[in-house]
């Protein structure tokens, strides 16, 4: 019983069947994974798009800020007057006595009081009125004393009175602990507590546009660590300066909520801007997508679905204008200075203030950075990048790739890299200026991505096709020409036509006199030997003049000029080529002459006109080469050889295109075998300018003349013509050919005479 034959499975085959890589299956596969490393928000290419947003800001260069907003620094000048940090309470009594003086319409301090002021008076004046207890010493002056001693010494009461009597708005600051990095555990009750003592600077007002299923994604603060309540109570409100970098490091967003318990709170800038304008309705906005932005009176600031503000920061530090603490103290301040201005007060000197990492500069001061968040609140110059944007990605990369992909299909290579390359800068300028003008921020690395891919994958693809391409052209014309012509058309395929196709070319039969009949007395393995050396010497020739090599049948060879590769001097170097073969063939027979082979000639026909040339055959088999009417005159041509004893013969159209640079001369006219069509014959005798005998020049012009009468019917005139061409040279064949036929002519005058041989074989 036979066996079942196993089915035979190939990978390679089932991938080639299930895919046919081309260059519009690579432009998609190559869209498809930019888009779905877009989908998938990939680290490392976010990472680039946030230095180029970063780059964005750095070519947009500064802007100036608005005039509302000042700043009081605690700079390295402050802390050299006034003592080393922390300083006493006091003196920020006095700096808001100053400024509130001076006309500040909101103060706002980036800084924290949460814990009490540290007084050796007053705890020297807290132990004496312990030990007057002690004595049960109450004497009513005394004790009146050490009150007013204790209020004068209170550095916190004196900071909350201060803020009390402030004609400026007072806007303290506090942050909230995140859970994951707070290394103590915070009692419930005390965080509610905490949440109380700030509840009154919630946002007023949540208005919710749209139906969610969920509740809006916003930033959790886990406890607020806040002023102490002597100062909040008596603050106008008080709003958190937390701050938070992206994932590497660079502060770019603006939290304008954070959720504490069941509020939702302000940053420090957002209401001190708020206190600025009058104190107008504020309303969180909050739509089907999550949190829209904020609503200050008439105003919108406009966020993304956690609430954050993208920055538009204007500079680099000392954007706003600076004024150190001693300065205000000392009233060293111009008066007016302050006025109608919002003034943040905040540490610049080294070592006492928080820095951040900017777009402008890693060390950028936060008390900065809520100047600008209030500046662009205020001018209303936001930064943006609405939902609707990542639909314009998605746009952005679906047309870059398909731009390239369709431009690479269509340009050579290096119109494909100068192409690629200015789109490539293009989208930048345009992505620059949108940012510039409109302060949107429109992704540029997944677009560029995909014009990248798409232009490297295609840029394979044709590197590889183009390495196979050149495999099928060396292995299809290796046999056929000369190893620089296949280079040629390697390095330009363009050229290169393989498909049937008419043009005009000129082609070379060659063919050994008598050759077959040596068979007789050498062996099959001779003949083989013999034929190789033969074909080795002419084909090199033959290559050497860029033509090509059809095929050898037995002794005859047949070879074209023109073709695969354009060149229109092809009738010129068919002749070149002959010539060559006709030196090679002469000094070959000596060579066999000597060894005891058999005498070599051979005869050649040479034919230019309009020809199909192409991959020509059959499904079962092909083979580059040519046909038509005036490939088989060529090889009518060499058979007419052996009627005038010549050894190269050319068609009247080969002779009217190289006619100046070759020695020819005018055979005959001839109606050969299969055409009705009368064509001149000419005999390739040599290069212009090569030198003959005396003899031979005057035998060649013997030889026109009775020619001329030949044609005439002047048989007895052109007869003694070519016997005189004879006497000249004996072996010339078309004198003795012709005078032949002049004799027969002159015996019986064929009726009637058009000067026309008609060949009655081949």
């Amino acid at each position: 019983m036979r066996r079942p034959r196993k089915p035979s499975f190939s990978i390679k085959r089932l991938v080639r069947r299930s895919f046919w890589v081309n260059p519009a299956s690579l432009m998609v596969a190559s869209l498809v994974a930019v888009l779905t490393l877009y989908g998938l928000d990939v680290h490392i290419l976010e990472l680039l798009e946030l230095k180029t947003y970063d780059l964005r800001f750095v070519s947009r260069g500064p802007q100036k800020p608005s005039p509302a907003v000042a700043m009081v620094v605690i700079d390295e000048k402050s802390l050299e007057v006034e003592g080393r940090w922390p300083w006493p309470r006091s003196k920020f009594a006095t700096l808001i006595d100053v400024l509130s003086r001076e006309g500040a319409k909101v103060i706002g301090f980036d800084v924290i009081f949460s814990e009490p002021d540290e007084n050796s008076q007053l705890a020297l004046i807290d132990e004496f009125t312990g030990t007057l207890d002690a004595l049960a010493i109450s004497d009513p002056r005394l004790r009146r004393f050490m009150t007013e001693r204790r209020r004068n010494a209170d550095n916190d009461l004196a900071l909350a009175d201060a803020i009390k009597r402030s004609k400026a708005a007072v806007v303290l600051g506090y942050f909230f602990h995140d859970q994951s990095t707070l290394e103590y555990q915070l009692d419930p009750s005390e965080i509610e507590r905490r949440l109380q003592s700030i509840a009154g600077s919630s946002y007023p007002r949540v208005r919710r546009t749209g139906q969610r299923a969920h509740e809006p994604p916003f930033i959790k603060g886990h406890a607020p660590q806040t002023n102490l309540p002597i100062f909040s109570d008596v603050a106008a409100s008080s709003g958190y300066f937390s701050l938070q970098g992206d994932r590497d490091g660079v502060l770019r967003w603006m939290p304008l909520v954070i959720q504490g318990g069941g509020d939702l709170f302000p940053p420090l800038g957002l209401l001190c801007a708020w206190h600025y304008l009058g104190r107008p309705q504020l309303t969180v906005e909050i739509g089907r997508h999550g949190v829209e932005g904020i609503e200050i009176g008439e105003r919108f600031v406009p966020t993304d679905a956690t609430g954050k503000l993208l920055i538009n920061y204007l500079g680099r530090p000392k954007t706003f204008p600076y004024v150190s603490v001693t300065d205000v103290l000392a009233g060293g301040v111009p008066s007016g200075t302050f006025k109608n201005r919002i003034v943040l007060v905040g540490a610049t000197a080294v070592a006492t203030y928080d820095l951040r990492n900017t777009p402008f500069d890693p060390r950028y001061p936060g008390t900065e950075v809520h100047a600008t968040v209030i500046d662009n609140i205020l001018t209303q110059s936001f930064m943006a990048r609405p939902e609707w944007s990542r639909a314009f990605d998605v746009l952005a990369i679906v047309g870059m790739s398909a731009l390239t992909g369709v431009a690479l299909t269509r340009l050579s290579p290096v119109k494909g890299v100068l192409f690629t390359g200015g789109l490539f800068a293009l989208y930048i300028f345009l992505a620059r200026s949108v940012f510039v003008s409109t302060r949107l921020w429109l992704n540029m690395v997944y677009p560029l991505l995909a014009l990248v891919t798409v232009y490297i994958a295609l840029t394979v693809y044709y590197y590889v096709t183009e390495q196979r391409e050149r495999r099928k052209i060396k292995s299809t014309f290796k046999q056929y020409v000369a190893e620089h012509v296949v280079e040629e058309m390697i390095k330009d395929p363009a050229r290169l036509r393989l498909g049937g196709e008419e043009k005009v070319l000129t082609v070379l039969f060659s063919d050994l006199e008598g050759f077959t009949t040596y068979s007789e007395r050498h062996s099959a393995q001779e003949m083989t030997v013999m034929l190789a050396e033969y074909y080795d010497r002419v084909t090199e020739h033959i290559f050497l003049h860029r033509g090509t090599l059809k095929e050898y049948v037995g002794d005859e060879l047949l070879a074209f000029f023109g073709a695969p590769i354009e060149d229109t001097n092809h009738a010129h170097r068919a002749c070149e080529a002959a010539l060559a073969m006709r030196e090679q063939t002469v000094a070959l027979a000596a060579e066999w002459v000597k060894i005891g082979r058999p005498h070599l000639r051979a005869r050649t026909g040479i034919n230019s006109g309009p020809m199909v040339v192409g991959n020509l055959g059959s499904k079962y088999r092909f083979a580059y080469g040519v046909v038509g009417d005036q490939v088989n005159l060529g090889s009518r041509l060499e058979g007419l050889n052996k009627v005038y004893g010549t050894d190269i013969i050319i068609g009247e159209n080969t002779a009217g295109r190289v006619e100046k640079a070759f020695r020819l001369r005018e055979l005959d006219m001839v109606r050969v075998m299969g055409r009705t069509q009368v064509v001149r014959i000419y005999e390739l005798i040599g290069k212009a300018g090569a030198a003959l005998s005396s003899e031979h020049d005057q035998a060649l012009w013997a030889y026109a003349e009775a020619l001329e009468a030949y044609r005439k019917g002047m048989w007895t005139e052109a007869l003694a013509l070519f016997h005189q061409a004879l006497r000249l040279r004996p072996d010339d064949g078309p004198s003795r050919t012709l005078a032949r036929r002049c004799l027969e002519y002159r015996d019986t005058p064929p009726e009637p005479w058009d000067g026309v041989f008609a060949q009655q074989f081949k």
